[in-house]
């Protein structure tokens, strides 16, 4: 890993990349790594385009502002490919990863993006098939998971169980369980 990685994440509000920017970061604080996790806000409302951060470093994180030249992007809606810059400012090898079902090769060439990895995932069919909603972000962490082994599936599961047992029922958490495991299994790296 690098000395600091930083990941930016977009989505739309309600898609919940605030609360996968911030989940992240407290299971890269409970495997005994640095971390944060946080939105960017402005006028934001349900399904306008949002940005959350998370920092992970084996040191302390002295930065304290928005990631603006990414490790990775996460990216949760891919119609915000046609009104946001999802790679500014990415690294040359970078990675961009994005919920969707298309083939990451016509993702690459649509972003102009041919030097890192570019991985997609259907992660609103997974979250609708494993927890009957349209909540692509828990399906995304397993996806970033795979594709950046920033952290082992097992803090993942480990972390989930922990902070959902005393808010979700044992079939949410069982639901969220089920979609990290099956993005983490299904993304396509191309």
């Amino acid at each position: 890993m690098a000395e600091l990685l930083e990941i930016r994440w977009h989505g739309r509000g309600g898609q919940g990349a605030k609360t996968a920017a911030t989940f992240l970061a407290a299971a890269a604080i409970a495997s005994g790594k640095y971390a944060q996790g946080f939105p960017e806000y402005g006028p934001e409302r349900r399904g306008a385009p949002m940005k959350g951060f998370t920092r992970i470093s084996d040191e302390p994180v002295k930065v304290h502002c928005g990631v603006e030249t990414p490790n990775i992007v996460v990216i949760l809606d891919e119609t915000l490919l046609e009104v946001v810059d999802v790679a500014e400012g990415i690294a040359e090898d970078g990675i961009i990863l994005l919920n969707s079902n298309c083939d990451p090769k016509l993702i690459r060439d649509q972003l102009n993006f041919h030097t890192g990895k570019v991985a997609t995932v259907d992660a609103t069919t997974i979250s609708i098939e494993e927890l009957g909603k349209a909540i692509p972000n828990t399906p995304m962490l397993g996806a970033l998971i795979k594709v950046s082994e920033i952290l082992s599936i097992d803090n993942i599961y480990t972390d989930i169980q922990k902070k959902f047992e005393k808010k979700f029922s044992e079939k949410i958490i069982q639901g969220n369980l089920n979609a990290i495991k099956r993005a983490y299994e299904e993304v396509n790296v191309g």
